[in-house]
């Protein structure tokens, strides 16, 4: 029987940055596994691929990757290389081969946190602070959301619609958490993701940040997840 899998590579989402998994990292920790989040640049689909190449190619073995969000569009593309044993969606897209993360909702109603996306410059997008406090957060205390508003990455509006060359998921297994309550990516189509995907699949009742509303249970699932993986 082969060594379960001790490398996680943790990738964030639109309107967040590396710090949205500081809740998660020492609960990995204290189970013997080692985690590393991504600090992506979110300025495309080929940028936040490249970074998270890099942190895949900076561990010592096999790696799960982890994705929130937007993420999961970046883990399914990233998620072919050769070290990745497995992909974890966290309330994430998850793009099938040749379509954007646009293609991926565009059939589901917006949810009302679509509306509180705001322009930062000419080309690039944030998350407003109400946005983060009822729709993205709501269900983490109202000044840690402020921290969540403050430390986001602004996205490029081009990511959406960049083109995922080959799914990932497709070749490899792949786990999924629904967030119930997201009030961002709607739970129906999370919900049809992982059923497509045929992924292991936690449902939890969080907003659309599980990772800072529910860490432990997040934590146990990653942490299931790479000891049911062997090399």
């Amino acid at each position: 029987m082969g060594s379960s899998i001790k490398n996680i590579v943790l990738v964030h989402g639109a309107f967040a940055d590396g710090s949205s998994w500081a809740k998660v990292i020492p609960r990995l920790t204290a189970r013997g596994i080692k985690s590393i989040a991504v600090q992506n640049p979110l300025s495309s689909l080929a940028d936040d691929v490249e970074t998270t190449v890099r942190m895949i190619e900076m561990q010592d073995g096999p790696v799960l990757l982890a994705g929130h969000s937007w993420g999961g569009g970046v883990i399914t593309e990233a998620g072919n290389h050769p070290q990745v044993a497995g992909l974890v969606y966290v309330a994430a897209g998850a793009p099938d081969s040749g379509k954007s993360f646009n293609d991926w909702w565009q059939d589901y109603p917006p949810m009302p946190g679509t509306a509180e996306i705001e322009p930062c410059g000419e080309e690039y997008l944030v998350m407003s602070r109400e946005g983060v406090r009822k729709y993205f957060a709501g269900d983490i205390p109202q000044e840690e959301a402020d921290v969540v508003f403050a430390t986001q990455g602004p996205l490029a509006a081009r990511c959406f619609d960049d083109l995922i060359t080959t799914a990932a998921w497709r070749a490899k297994p792949s786990w999924y958490i629904v967030a119930e309550n997201d009030q961002t990516i709607p739970p129906k189509v999370q919900r049809d993701s992982a059923q497509k995907l045929g992924a292991k699949t936690l449902k939890l009742k969080s907003s659309h940040v599980p990772m800072l509303s529910r860490p432990d249970a997040v934590a146990d699932f990653l942490a299931d997840a790479a000891d049911s993986l062997s090399f």
